[in-house]
């Protein structure tokens, strides 16, 4: 409301100007004062922009010409606590260290501190926005409280005299693409001795410090905004006292039912900690979620030696730290240790496939996979190629390796990695038996090895379309049940040794529908089905929701239809925050070779829009004219996309390509930042 207030009292003061130039009455000159002073006020909500750069005349900051030399010039400008205020650091290297803001950010309104690492901003750079905590001339410097972050506890040791600082300051404000090192803690958020409710959120970041790599510490969150370290990778340095790749600790009287800081797509790295909770003398219940994230500790000796004290390690009693780790992985000695007299056990949840390699004397976790050989997609994520990258650098197309090689008599799959094994999931099924009483049993869903190429289970006779997740220990599948009368509803397979297999119903379909294809992805939610069905388009499809694979509630009022309510068929769904990701065939279009696989992406399930790469898939020599039923996963570091070849009639079989890069990187790159979209609404009319 207030941008059209803002434009309405401009108009007013324009024609105030225009008529008072004209010797018209002094009461246009009072609606002109009142004109500027409410859009002065209006705008003032709307937060100020300030700059930093060394280019600039370091006056004001308003703009890149007036820019400020230093960050902590721009901090201490921010004019009022009313949030949306925006600092943009041109590319380069600031010394700088105990940076705090002059004002908090707002409840939905909150203050963005953004490196311009690829020039959107206008600062004329791309590159890294380093902040160096070091000594300018002596290099790194390190001591208690001393890094990019300020915080300061009085009396700590005779080297701090100083007032008492809580970095509290920070509260609501956002990081993004920034590059810091050379002091004691990273991106560390430390509020002293008074905890109160705080929140920060820190994006696409690479944070290094001795002690930490980031984290917070004396916080008291809030239920329904906590903090997020979202795609960055945290680094400690050092093995000795408190250190790890991110430190939390919350001062809860009784365990929190929220966490106080959620890690999403992060990698957590450190001599003897990936993430380290509580502090002697302390007694607060601290919980932390982990989303898609890699844990790694370098310190693998032998029980013998001075092994790691764990990947996970909470100082204190064990109690008073609660982990909930989703897809995730974790490299070290151990996966939990704990200190104290009184220790007891670290509690823990696990969603999804959360992996563990560890020393081979040592146990694994309920719940958790156990790995055997090193996993090489973790420890590559370390490698300086796999930092956050500026966006700059991510905008041509995702280059997709077709690899030489056939599945042939095949058509719908699902690989996945179960209990550390690489397996596809899919089914055979004669077509030619179609409308007839045969088709059923022509039928049946699979399992091959994917390292030997065998056949290691069947089942499912009368079922197709398979479409499968794991789950922890637990293997389940997808698939649509079908006879002469053609297919009709979904049904649920779950094993956990691949022999033994339950079969339930997970969705029924609509008078009139038939239920082919279907994909199941986790999300924060729970788990998201897509199905696709043959009303009221053919093809397009539709959304279910459950709590835990067996009961589904469809999800009212959408349909994918694709942009004009066309051939939209066999989606593969999934969820990286804040976007799903859907993968589906789109029908032969002009100057394309017959079906071909498009990506569209969403925030919500209703406004989707489309790759500007699209198509992602078509047939080339050899594939006739479909590339169709994509599902994908990932292996050592790469993605592989399994797709379907075919004339779409007498003949199809199973290839693969590959992506030099983890799946998140190969959606997130087929939508470069500022490249327009096409958009279009899932909202059924």
């Amino acid at each position: 409301m207030s941008n059209y207030v803002i434009a309405l009292f401009s108009l007013v003061s324009r024609l105030c100007f225009d008529y008072r130039s004209r010797g018209i009455s002094p009461v246009w000159i009072a609606l002109l004062a009142l004109g500027q002073s409410l859009s002065l006020v209006f705008a003032a909500g709307q937060g100020a922009t300030l700059h930093v750069s060394k280019l600039g005349d370091n006056t004001d900051g308003r703009t890149w010409k007036t820019a400020f030399h230093t960050i902590q010039s721009a901090l201490s400008a921010v004019p009022d606590a009313g949030g949306n205020h925006r600092i943009v650091v041109r590319p380069d290297t600031y010394l700088e260290a105990n940076l705090y803001p002059a004002h908090r950010g707002a409840a939905g309104a909150y203050n963005v501190l953004i490196g311009d690492v690829d020039g959107r901003f206008g600062s004329g750079a791309t590159g890294l926005v380093v902040i160096d905590s070091g000594d300018p001339e002596k290099g790194f410097k390190s001591y208690d409280w001393w890094g990019p972050i300020r915080s300061y506890w009085k009396g700590w040791s005779p080297a701090h005299q100083g007032e008492e600082f809580s970095a509290a300051i920070w509260d609501r404000w956002t990081l993004k693409n920034l590059y810091v090192s050379g002091g004691d803690g990273g991106l560390f958020f430390d509020l002293v001795r008074k905890a109160e409710p705080f929140t920060v959120v820190v994006e696409d970041c690479v944070s290094l410090g001795r002690a930490f790599g980031g984290g917070l510490a004396n916080v008291l969150s809030r239920p329904d905004e906590p903090s997020v370290f979202r795609r960055c990778s945290l680094w400690c340095l050092d093995w000795w006292g408190d250190a790890a790749g991110a430190y939390v600790r919350a001062e809860h009287p009784t365990p929190p039912a929220h966490p106080d800081v959620v890690f999403d797509d992060c990698t957590l790295a450190g001599p003897d900690n990936a993430l380290q909770a509580g502090n002697p003398g302390y007694s607060g219940f601290t919980r932390v979620k982990l989303r898609n994230c890699r844990l790694v500790t370098f310190n693998f000796s032998q029980p013998q030696g001075k092994p790691g004290t764990g990947v996970i390690h909470s100082t204190i009693e064990g109690k008073f730290l609660h982990v909930d780790l989703e897809d995730c992985a974790l490299m070290g000695c151990k996966v939990f240790g704990v200190g104290g007299t009184n220790t007891g056990a670290i509690g823990y949840s696990v969603q999804g496939e959360v992996k563990a390699y560890v020393q081979f004397q040592q146990d694994v976790p309920e719940g958790m996979i156990r790995l055997g050989r090193w996993p090489v997609e973790v420890f590559h994520s370390l490698l300086p190629s796999r930092l956050p990258q500026p966006a700059a650098f991510t905008r041509q197309r995702p280059q997709l390796v077709k690899l030489p090689f056939a599945l042939p008599g095949a058509m719908e799959n699902t690989p996945v990695l179960f209990n550390g094994k690489p397996l596809l999931v899919l089914n055979h099924r004669d077509d030619t038996k179609s409308n007839t009483e045969a088709y059923a049993q022509s039928m049946h869903l699979a399992i091959r090895d994917l390292t030997t190429g065998q056949e290691i289970s069947r089942f499912g006779t009368g079922h197709s379309f398979a479409n499968a997740i794991v789950n922890g220990p637990q293997l389940n599948v997808f698939a649509s049940e079908g006879n002469k009368d053609w297919f009709h509803n979904i049904y649920r397979f779950s094993s956990t040794n691949l022999t033994h297999w339950q079969r339930e119903l997970a969705l029924e379909k609509d008078p009139g529908e038939a239920l082919l294809n279907v994909s199941v992805c986790r999300d924060d939610q729970g788990y998201l089905m897509a199905y696709e069905c043959n009303k009221p388009v053919a093809f397009c499809f539709k959304f279910a929701r459950s709590k835990d694979l067996s009961k589904w509630d469809k999800i009212p009022g959408l349909i994918f239809t694709g942009v004009n309510r066309e051939y939209s068929a066999c989606p593969v769904i999934r969820f990286f925050a804040p976007y799903y990701y859907v993968i589906y065939l789109h029908a032969a279009l002009p100057g394309h070779n017959g079906w071909i696989s498009f990506l569209a992406r969403s925030a919500d399930l209703e406004t989707w829009e489309l790759s500007p790469f699209n198509p992602i898939l078509e047939a080339g020599p050899g594939e006739g004219i479909n590339n169709s039923d994509v599902d994908l996963f990932e292996w050592e570091g790469r993605t592989y996309l399994y797709y379907a070849t075919g004339d779409q009639a007498t003949w199809g079989s199973v290839r693969t390509a590959q992506y030099a890069g983890f799946v998140r990187e190969f959606f997130t790159h087929h939508f470069p930042d500022d490249t327009p979209t096409v958009r279009f609404s899932a909202r059924a009319p």
